[in-house]
């Protein structure tokens, strides 16, 4: 794989989880699946045990600049020393793992990174430690905005090679999404999308299919008034910018593949919705990817798995694929 005239930084997520793991047995096999140039912020002696506990052969360096030699996978040091008990989430891995997430946000912000690719968190373990987001995505986001002085709305893509889907309410209990739900998150979250789209993904007037809340998108009225009254409106508001938005659509016709062919991204109004069709057509293969920031941001579509974590049965390709999308969007 030709390489970007910047590396990726990569976030070692929770170092009990498999997010090291996935990072290892990628770079493990670099020769027959090719990989962008990239870094590692985290602590090279607990990626020198993994490695071992795995019985991987790889050699460390420490990332200084962009011309590490290849057959070195470099890793910038963030001076919080690791525990990372495979499958034993500890507190006091906390710091170091939110640590890693400023850094390549960090070197990002600061061009010295193309994008930062995540492995997955345990938020639970990091409230400890003074975490306080909801989420991965959301703290992303409040590190954009502490950057840029402006309020940013980040918005969830998971994009597999099959189909692209963004849940406009994500983590919260099923029954405050309607609550939640209003015309003009459903209109920023779309502008969002079909803004990045074609910033970069490079797909010029993408084509949106938005879906209804309830089951046949309302059917007049007689299964809910949202569909109608809030999504309805929201999608005459983007159609007014010139926004190519069609719905509300049956969420239950939506992701046949004739279906699919007709539009470019789904959005759908709870997180289940727009996940399950994603992660059924592209488990492996699906990508997290973060729109809305001043950075490029991708992760692997799938937690920290910690039942498997140090066994070498975690399979790499999602986050292969995040690397590969993060490294074409750079490209854009």
């Amino acid at each position: 794989m030709s390489k970007p005239s910047l590396p990726l930084a990569i976030s070692l997520g929770d170092p009990s989880g498999i997010g090291p793991d996935i990072l290892l047995k990628a770079w493990s096999d670099k020769d027959s699946t090719p990989l962008p140039q990239l870094f590692v912020a985290g602590d090279k002696e607990f990626l020198k045990r993994r490695a071992k506990l795995l019985g991987l052969n790889i050699k460390f360096s420490d990332y200084k600049n962009v011309n590490t030699e290849d057959d070195d996978l470099p890793v910038l040091d963030i001076a919080y020393p690791l525990i990372g008990d495979a499958g034993s989430p500890n507190t006091n891995d906390a710091l170091g793992t939110i640590k890693s997430i400023d850094t390549c946000v960090e070197l990002t912000l600061q061009g010295k990174a193309a994008g930062v690719v995540t492995c997955p968190i345990n938020k639970h373990v990091l409230y400890e430690a003074g975490f306080n987001q909801p989420g991965h995505t959301e703290y992303l986001a409040e590190l954009g905005t502490k950057h840029t002085g402006k309020k940013i709305t980040p918005v969830m893509m998971l994009a597999g090679p099959e189909l692209r889907t963004v849940p406009v309410t994500i983590h919260i209990p099923l029954h405050y999404v309607p609550k939640q739900l209003t015309q003009e998150l459903i209109f920023e979250i779309a502008k969002i999308t079909a803004e990045d789209l074609a910033l970069r993904f490079g797909i010029q007037n993408p084509r949106l299919a938005i879906s209804g809340l309830n089951p046949h998108a309302g059917e007049n009225g007689s299964m809910g008034h949202e569909d109608s009254k809030v999504v309805e409106p929201a999608i005459k508001q983007l159609k007014a910018l010139g926004i190519n938005a069609l719905g509300p659509l049956p969420a239950d016709t939506m992701f046949h593949k004739q279906a699919r062919e007709a539009y470019d991204v789904a959005i759908c109004m709870y997180h289940d919705q727009a996940l399950i069709p994603a992660k059924t057509l592209g488990f492996d293969d699906a990508v997290n990817v973060t729109l809305g920031l001043p950075f490029i941001r991708t992760s692997p579509d799938h937690g920290t798995a910690y039942d498997i974590a140090g066994t070498g049965k975690a399979n790499p390709s999602s986050f292969i694929a995040a690397l590969k999308m993060a490294y074409e969007m750079s490209l854009k």
